[in-house]
């Protein structure tokens, strides 16, 4: 193994979602939602993941459209940190 292929990172993931909640400090609380079949009757299927993220600023607010990465452990929930802010609620 070489020096230089030791040195690059893996990509991380990117996610897109909405802030649903940013009551904890420098922590938000990000929902993405996502259709699948259903296994036996083949219907879309409304499902939804809830992701802990890092907002070092606390600058986004419930119903921002925000982009978060994959990042180290940061405690026991939050594995994500925040990007930016894609759209700001209305």
């Amino acid at each position: 193994m070489n020096a230089e292929h030791s040195q690059e990172r893996n990509e991380r993931k990117v996610r897109v979602g909405t802030v649903v909640s940013a009551a904890m400090n420098k922590s938000i609380v990000i929902r993405i939602d996502s259709t699948k079949k259903h296994a036996l009757y083949l219907k879309p299927v409304k499902i939804s993941t809830k992701l802990y993220a890092h907002d070092e600023k606390n600058d986004a607010r419930p119903g921002d459209v925000v982009r978060v990465m994959e990042t180290r452990p940061l405690s026991k929930t939050k594995r994500w940190r925040l990007v930016e802010i894609v759209e700001r609620a209305k």
